[in-house]
């Protein structure tokens, strides 16, 4: 049933972080440099149009022996409730695969600057996709009182 699949990292993450804290993430800015030798700066052409774009990346540094795949409570916090994986946004996850909407700075060549990237300095990067307003969420969002919680400080 299961099909592996290998995907090529598109770049890397550039950034003062090199520790994942959970917290104050706009207040870093970071780069993506695309990989030269896969791409040149056409690859980016257009991007500077939009105002946001989503970065696909590998959780790269979590060891196996810390991925989740049941339930947990989120950072660790005993008065938040168990819940399983796929109902949080934590690194832990059986892919290891991270995805954040990011502001965009500035497109220069094969560099792409932006703030709000929650990944740390040499993070892999699989994709990145322009935000397009027909892709939001149709109809009203809802989450739980600790979701709202957990994100207070996270930007």
């Amino acid at each position: 049933m299961s099909k592996a699949f290998t995907l090529r990292p598109i770049g890397t993450v550039s950034s003062t972080r090199g520790t994942p804290i959970d917290d104050d993430w706009d207040a870093i800015p970071a780069h993506i440099d695309l990989d030269a030798d896969q791409f040149t700066a056409e690859a980016l052409m257009g991007l500077d149009a939009f105002s946001h774009c989503e970065i696909v990346f590998l959780f790269d540094r979590v060891p196996d022996d810390k991925i989740e795949t049941g339930a947990r409570h989120p950072r660790g916090r005993e008065d938040w409730p168990r819940i399983g994986i796929f109902a949080q946004r934590g690194k832990n996850r059986p892919n290891r695969i991270g995805l954040t909407t990011c502001r965009i700075v500035s497109v220069d060549g094969l560099r792409l600057t932006l703030t709000g990237l929650d990944a740390i300095d040499g993070t892999p990067v699989l994709d990145i996709k322009p935000v397009m307003s027909g892709f939001a969420p149709r109809g009203d969002v809802h989450e739980p009182d600790w979701a709202k919680e957990i994100m207070a400080g996270y930007w």
